[in-house]
Order: C-alpha cells, then sequence, then structure tokens
C-alpha cells in the first residue's frame, strides 16, 4: 500500500540524511587535520517494481560517502624539515610497523607530517612510519624499485659524516709586477688527512727576476692545533709559474704534492693544485700593485656529525652534516593509483589499496603521473567549514521533511481507521 510505503521511504530518507550529517560532522571535525580529504553524501534512489503503469509503489533514498582523495588541499609553510606536502598526484607510502613483517599492511597517505621518533625513524602522527627506497653512496636507486619491498622506513638516527682527505687545491692570488728579485709571498692553505686532521701548508712564492719567474716552495706541513711540523713533503720538486706582458701565466709547472704524514697514523695523502690556467685571470696573475690573496679552495673535510635532514623536490632525502658534508640516504617514492577514491579509508588519514583502486603504482616524484615533493610545508584539510554548515541546514531541513512524511501518512492512516466508526 502506498500509505505504507510513504512511511517506508521517509524512514529511508531519515536514514540517509542521518548519514549525511554524519559525513559533515566528520568533515567539521577534520578541518585541522593535515591531509584530510572530505568526504560528501552521494543520494540515489531506491525504486520498487511496480505491477502496472498507472501505480507507483513509493521506494525512497540511499545515499552513499564519496571521498576525494585526490584532491588538492592547500600548502601551509612550516618550520620542520620533516613536514612534506604532495603538490600534484600521489600519496605517500607507509607502514604500520617499523620494521614491516608479513602482517604488516602498507597504507597510503599525504598526512606528511613526519617526526623523528626515540629510534630515529620518521613517524606521522597517525603513527605510521615512512617507506623509501634506500640510496647507495653514488645515490642509485634499488635494483627493483617498483615493488613496495624495495623500501624501508626511513631511518635517520647513527648518520656521520666521514673525513675526507684534501686531494685537490685551488690558489687564487696576484704576484705584483714590481716585485724585486728574491722578494717572497706565502700563501697557508688549511688541509685535511684522511683521519680528518687539519694541518696548514704553507706555499712560498720567491721572484727571480734573471728568469723571470716566481720559483715555488711547499713548505712541510703543520697541525693546526699545535703548529707543530706534522708531515713531510717528498721531493724537492722544481715547481715555478711564468707570466707573460699581460699579467697572465705564460708557463706552470706545478706536479702534485706528496705528503707523507708523521704526526698522525692517516694515510699518505696526494694533493694535486690548480694555480690557474695558461693566458687566463682564473687562478694567480701578475699585475701592478700589492700580492693580495684571492681564493683558497680545497675538497678535504673534517669527521662531521649529523645536524639534520633536508628533502627537496625530488623526494631524495639528504643527510646534513657539521662539517659541510651532505649525503642523500633515501628517496621517497610517491604512489598512484588508476582510481584513487576507490581507495578505503583507515585511521589516522591513511588508505589501503583495494580491488576498486587498482593495483599501486610506484613512481619518482616529478615522474609521469606523480607529483613533487614540497618540504617544510603540510597539505591542509579540503573542508570548506562554509560549505559544510551550509550543507548542515540543507540536511536538516531535508531530514525534518522526511519526518514529517512519517506524521502525515500516520494521520492518514489514522482517517483511514476512523472509516469503520
Amino acid at each position: 500500500m502506498s500509505i505504507f510505503g510513504a512511511m517506508f521511504a521517509g524512514v529511508s530518507g531519515l536514514t540517509a540524511q542521518s548519514q549525511a550529517i554524519g559525513m559533515i560532522s566528520d568533515n567539521i571535525a577534520n578541518v585541522n587535520t593535515v591531509g584530510y580529504k572530505g568526504l560528501r553524501a552521494s543520494f540515489s534512489t531506491l525504486v520498487t517494481q511496480s505491477g502496472s503503469q498507472t501505480l507507483h509503489s513509493p521506494g525512497g533514498v540511499q545515499s552513499r560517502p564519496v571521498q576525494s582523495a585526490d584532491a588538492q588541499g592547500l600548502l601551509q609553510s612550516t618550520t620542520s624539515a620533516t613536514d612534506i606536502a604532495i603538490v600534484g598526484n600521489g600519496f605517500y607510502v607507509v607502514n604500520e610497523a617499523a620494521t614491516p613483517g608479513a602482517g604488516d599492511d602498507y597504507l597510503y597517505t599525504r598526512a606528511g607530517q613526519f617526526i623523528t621518533d626515540e629510534n630515529g625513524d620518521l613517524r606521522n602522527t597517525g603513527g605510521y612510519y615512512l617507506q623509501g627506497w634506500p640510496l647507495d653512496p653514488t645515490g642509485t636507486l634499488p635494483a627493483t624499485p617498483t615493488v613496495l619491498s624495495s623500501t624501508e622506513t626511513v631511518n635517520v638516527s647513527s648518520l656521520s659524516g666521514n673525513a675526507v682527505p684534501t686531494t685537490t687545491m685551488a690558489l687564487g692570488a696576484n704576484l705584483p709586477s714590481t716585485a724585486a728579485n728574491g722578494e717572497t709571498h706565502s700563501i697557508t692553505a688549511q688541509i685535511f688527512d684522511s683521519l680528518g686532521n687539519a694541518h696548514n701548508l704553507q706555499v712560498d712564492f720567491v721572484y727571480d727576476s734573471a728568469t723571470p719567474e716566481w720559483d715555488i716552495t711547499i713548505q712541510n706541513p703543520t697541525l693546526a692545533s699545535t703548529g707543530a711540523v706534522s708531515g713531510t713533503v717528498t721531493g724537492p720538486v722544481a715547481r715555478s709559474i711564468a707570466f707573460d706582458g699581460f699579467g697572465t701565466p705564460s708557463a706552470i709547472t706545478f706536479p702534485d704534492i706528496d705528503i707523507t704524514w708523521t704526526a698522525t697514523t692517516a694515510a699518505a695523502s696526494t694533493v694535486a693544485v690548480n694555480l690557474g690556467t695558461v693566458g687566463q685571470t682564473d687562478g694567480l696573475t701578475q699585475f701592478a700593485g700589492e700580492f693580495a690573496i684571492g681564493f683558497i679552495n680545497q675538497d678535504g673535510v673534517r669527521f662531521g656529525n649529523f645536524t639534520g635532514v633536508n628533502i627537496d623536490d625530488d623526494g631524495i632525502v639528504t643527510a646534513l652534516f657539521d662539517n659541510g658534508q651532505q649525503q642523500a640516504v633515501y628517496k621517497l617514492p610517491l604512489a598512484v593509483f588508476p582510481a584513487p577514491n576507490s581507495l578505503q579509508l583507515r585511521d589516522g588519514n591513511a588508505y589501503l589499496e583495494t580491488d576498486g583502486s587498482g593495483s599501486v603504482i610506484l613512481l619518482e616524484a616529478n615522474t609521469g603521473a606523480a607529483g613533487s615533493v614540497s618540504s617544510s610545508s603540510l597539505e591542509a584539510s579540503t573542508v570548506d567549514l562554509a560549505d559544510e554548515f551550509t550543507n548542515m541546514i540543507v540536511t536538516q531541513r531535508a531530514y525534518s521533511a522526511n519526518a514529517k512524511i512519517i506524521t502525515t501518512a500516520d494521520e492518514m492512516l489514522e482517517e483511514l481507521i476512523r472509516i469503520r466508526r
């Protein structure tokens, strides 16, 4: 009977609108949740098959949640280097466990508020551990980067910068063109041995007017901390530099410097020194004026302690050390899906792969369909409070209207019962 059908249709309306207000309440509650994607109710009719073209049997309505997992939220700047947002498509790969096992699910999220826990693992506010491709010293990805097992939890503990011995050095200075015979000028450079000890290496330039050229002598290095002789320069080796009439080098004789360390147990060093290019002013020059040092560059560094990480737009996690060294340790994959809005929502603002979403595809940031990574940024919730309050009013009125259907149908049934009286 259509009156009873109207009542059941009204009940279905109450249920559907209750579901809708629940989604609105979730959206409002998560207005400040990082990376949250708003839900909306999708309504569809329920139709009852009718035996005649002239009769209508009420069916009602049902509502289903529709998520927008692929929606882009606004970016908010932060002061944490481990806060990361995605610009464009993709999700971060996370896991329930720091060391994923057979029963631990790989999940996907855009909530990039990661912090370092007591073990040095990067974990977000949902308790999930960030997964990344480990990089070898040359920055090469694993052999099979397309599978989830190629990733591991990003860990920044127990990192230290190695000591790097000086192997190359470049000097730039102006040697005065008015120098007298025997005039001497010196440049002292700090270099490092294989153990990271700092040494002062003095290079003397003595003008020989008979040649004319500058004879170059390398003094035995001394410890930077004490000034005591710390090594022996093998040789002696003839080194010199001559200049043309335009103040640029015309001939450079400067074989590599070989040093045997006596104050430390460091391995012997060989230092290649660049004094500039013949015919150019990119190193030593000879112009009028005083002796002036332009630059002293060398590639050695002392042992370094870990100071933090940096994450660039390509998702490369770089460890920073107080000796100036940087080391790429991980690269963050971005997970993309054929149908991301069919992912299953889990606690902690994360998603689980489903048959409807299609299989996960791991891509490098800024390649293919994947977006880019923005460091020191967070993706804000996509919830618009103005829209949610408007939808709340509409849903409330729709709920009241469906309740009125039930009361009206009840009154009609009451009239029908009274017919017998």
